[in-house]
This record gives C-alpha cells, sequence and structure tokens, in this order.
C-alpha cells in the first residue's frame, strides 16, 4: 500500500516534469518519447540488477497479443498527461484520470477481464467511486 501510495504521490510530479519539458523539446509528443527512453533505460537497468538478466524474446513473444498493448496505453497515458497539465491543471487533470480509473477498474473487477480475478461491483464501491467523482467536481470548480 505504502508503494500505490508512493506511486500515486508522483503522478502528478511526472506530470509537471514532463509537461515542462515540452517547452524544451519542441512539444508534447518528442516530450513523451523522452519520457519513455529515460523510462526504458531505467527499467533495462533494474531488470539486470534485480533479475541479473533481460526476458528472453521466446518466452516474451509467447505473451497473448493484447499483453502488449501496455506500452500503447502507457504511451497515451503520458502524452495525454503532457497535453492535460497545462491546460486543466495538475488537480483537475489528476482527478479525471481518476476518476476514469476507478470506473474502469470496477468494470474489469466486476467482469474479470484482463484475467484479473473477479471482485463483485457492490453498492458501497459504486458509492466509492461516485465519492470520487463529486471530489473531481468540487477541485474542479474552485
Amino acid at each position: 500500500m505504502p508503494i500505490a501510495l508512493a506511486a500515486g504521490m508522483l503522478l502528478p510530479v511526472q506530470f509537471g516534469v514532463n509537461s515542462h519539458l515540452r517547452n524544451f523539446v519542441g512539444g508534447p509528443v518528442a516530450a513523451a518519447a523522452i519520457s519513455f527512453v529515460v523510462g526504458t533505460v531505467a527499467l533495462a537497468v533494474a531488470a539486470l540488477v534485480v533479475q541479473r538478466s533481460l526476458p528472453e524474446p521466446g518466452s516474451a513473444a509467447s505473451a497473448p497479443w493484447w499483453a502488449w498493448t501496455g506500452g500503447l496505453l502507457g504511451a497515451f497515458f503520458v502524452l495525454a498527461s503532457i497535453v492535460l497539465t497545462p491546460r486543466l491543471g495538475a488537480a483537475t487533470t489528476i482527478g479525471l484520470i481518476l476518476t476514469g480509473q476507478i470506473m474502469a477498474s470496477i468494470v474489469i473487477d466486476h467482469f474479470g477481464l484482463i484475467r484479473v480475478p473477479v471482485h463483485e461491483a457492490s453498492l458501497p464501491r459504486i458509492l466509492g467511486a461516485l465519492l470520487i467523482v463529486a471530489g473531481v467536481i468540487v477541485v474542479q470548480r474552485f
């Protein structure tokens, strides 16, 4: 849980850093690309330190097709954050992204999509999501 909290706290920092980088590299797409290159290098080093090797190409190739879309989804996420943060501010951008995440997460959990364990979309979970939406509206308005 502390790691998830730390990751959440770092997202608006990442949004601000990448949004500022766009001013120096010619735009949001270039900033997103640079962000991914730096992240790729950091993760390759981490994989070598933690696993002592990189994944075997054969085992990676056996993953289902949809498992390869994570990088595309991440690219959209990073690019959207770079474009939206200067326009909406960090709090509204994060709030809207959080709202989308919680809504999609409840659907994914309820139906067990993408091989996630099933967790029913109970009334308390739906009410929690609605409270998040209400909080985003309050943050955005004030």
